[in-house]
């Protein structure tokens, strides 16, 4: 008898939210990863060629939206392959877990100071099967926005459980 991955009770969690967390847009921190991954924008270190654009100040690179929620975690803290074991609401899927990608929207920028809020909501919970047999594709969509409501940033990832079977 076939015996599915993904239950009643997993399909029932899509639509919830898992985790909530804030921060505050900090200039030297984006300047310092926008420096790193070698995107030396003006618009993001130069306040007159940022103001020159229409901004009230240096913008935050879109790609460091994660960043500015992520939580400071000691090594001790840290899975083997770097990512934080509290991960928000544990999703009850044993197995092997590994990447599966990431997409963003970007809908509006954000200044030093802003202080922007993550919702993660659980998106989807899809069994899937491929060469190597069956698996699950766990979809996480994080909601951010600034201090005034105004969405800035819709981010999904996914993760991809192989079962231990």
């Amino acid at each position: 008898m076939f015996n599915p991955l993904v239950t009643p009770e997993l399909e029932a969690l899509v639509g919830t939210v898992v985790e909530r967390r804030s921060g505050v847009v900090c200039a030297a921190e984006f300047q310092r990863y926008a420096a790193a991954v070698g995107d030396y924008n003006p618009l993001y270190f130069d306040r007159d060629a940022a103001r020159a654009a229409g901004h009230p100040d240096v913008v935050m690179p879109p790609m460091f939206v994660t960043y500015v929620v992520a939580p400071i975690v000691g090594l001790t803290k840290l899975r083997p392959d770097g990512i934080p074991l509290d991960r928000g609401e544990p999703i009850p899927l044993p197995g092997k877990r590994l990447a599966g990608g990431q997409e963003a929207e970007y809908h509006a920028w954000a200044y030093p100071g802003d202080t922007l809020t993550a919702t993660t909501r659980i998106a989807s919970i899809t069994e899937k099967h491929g060469r190597s047999g069956r698996f699950v594709v766990l979809t996480r969509e994080s909601s951010f926005e600034n201090q005034h409501g105004d969405l800035v940033a819709v981010v999904r990832r996914s993760t991809i459980v192989r079962p231990e079977e």
